[in-house]
């Protein structure tokens, strides 16, 4: 069972819980680790080649991977010994993370490492979130994931800071044996913080399995429309982002920051401020304000203005929350783990995609057009995939 949590469960509240502390520190200094290998990789790729292409896939390619992880073994991630499939899989990402550190390696093998890498990730955030669900009660997830959404925006932010600091003055290579050993420190800490949770039943883990349960995912309606706004919307505006360099290369950098400060917002203030039913009652508000803001590129109004449209979109981010709430709710504990890891793949897949679909669009309209576009298709999805009136005032479908 969960360690007891204070009535009013704050950040404060949740870290006093052991095991979710661990389970935290442990989740911060991974994403620390990976932004600061990815900044690494994407200095040495752009050093050897030049090349904007794979200096970009080296940085954001590992994305890409974690969809394998979604289709195939991710049913790992609800085995019988969920912490100690967390460590083993935090020991299977510093292996890969330590390879890049070697000298000579050729570009193809870190690539192939890249997407290894990508793909023990998208395992271990399964197994990593699914852990999360026993270590913390149900009334207490939302908050618990608001704190690492929060964090993990933070991190990556301050990761690629000091980043930078760190090659003026060091190598890639010496950057790679830093976030190396955050990540070992990252599998000590879970290791030694979180106990073993054995409360699932004894499953195979396999492809057939992860098959098998992801048909089961996809074949419930509600959780098919969870899945849907979960991830499209989010992906558009994420390629909404991607185009801010080609939009306004002198304030790009604006616009990124003002995003950046708005999620964190966003996710504080519904996450910490707001009860679970005030969370599902504002979800369909918070996913059309992501959207909406961005219509304004198409109208070319001054870099404030934008600014602050980007701020206030970005706060939409937060609608994750709820409806990773009702996701939650509509899956049994035996899959939770798979079912969340899905999630995640999907959400960062979609990411991949939205730029993609957002830069070809730029390719023939131009960035002003092309984030107005994609804006109004993230508002056509969040229309499409609102629950019903009945399905709201009623027990979800």
């Amino acid at each position: 069972m969960p360690d007891p949590l204070p009535t009013s469960t704050g950040y404060l509240g949740l870290l006093r819980n052991r095991e979710f502390a661990g389970l935290y520190a442990g989740f911060t200094l991974t994403v620390a680790a990976s932004t600061l290998s990815g900044f690494a990789l994407g200095t040495l790729v752009d050093e050897q080649t030049g090349s904007p292409f794979l200096t970009a896939v080296s940085m954001y390619g590992a994305t890409f991977a974690t969809v394998l992880g979604a289709l195939t073994l991710m049913s790992v991630a609800d085995g019988g010994r969920p912490r100690r499939i967390v460590v083993l899989l935090q020991l299977a990402s510093l292996a890969g993370v330590a390879a890049q550190a070697l000298p000579g390696l050729p570009l193809a093998v870190r690539f192939a490492l890249l997407l290894l890498l990508g793909f023990f990730q998208s395992l271990g955030t399964g197994a990593r979130l699914g852990l999360l669900s026993e270590v913390v009660p149900v009334s207490a997830y939302a908050p618990a994931r608001s704190l690492m959404n929060i964090t993990s925006g933070g991190t990556a932010i301050l990761g690629y800071a000091v980043g930078a600091v760190l090659l003026r003055y060091a190598s890639p290579r010496d950057v790679f044996v830093i976030a190396a050993c955050l990540t070992a420190l990252g599998a000590a800490v879970v290791a030694a913080t979180v106990r073993e949770h054995s409360v699932r039943p004894t499953r195979r883990p396999g492809l057939r399995q992860t098959w098998r349960t992801n048909a089961e995912l996809f074949s419930h309606p509600r959780r098919r429309a969870l899945l849907l706004a979960l991830w499209v919307p989010n992906g558009l505006i994420v390629g909404c982002e991607a185009l801010f360099i080609s939009y306004d290369p002198g304030h790009a950098g604006t616009f990124l920051a003002a995003g950046s400060a708005g999620m964190l917002l966003g996710d504080l203030a519904v996450g910490r401020l707001l009860t679970a039913a005030g969370r599902r009652r504002h979800a369909s508000t918070l996913r059309l304000l992501l959207a909406a803001p961005f219509l304004l590129f198409a109208a070319h109004p001054p870099a404030p203005v934008l600014a602050v449209a980007v701020f206030l979109a970005s706060a939409g981010f937060a609608a994750t929350l709820p409806l990773q709430e009702q996701l939650l709710e509509l899956t049994p504990e035996a899959i939770r783990g798979q079912v969340q890891g899905v999630e995640s793949a999907g959400r960062m897949t979609w990411q991949g995609l939205g730029a993609a679909i957002a830069g070809g669009l730029a390719q023939c309209l131009g960035p002003g057009t092309a984030i107005a576009l994609a804006a109004a298709a993230s508002l056509a999805v969040t229309l499409l995939t609102r629950p019903s009136r009945r399905t709201r005032r009623g027990r979800p479908l």
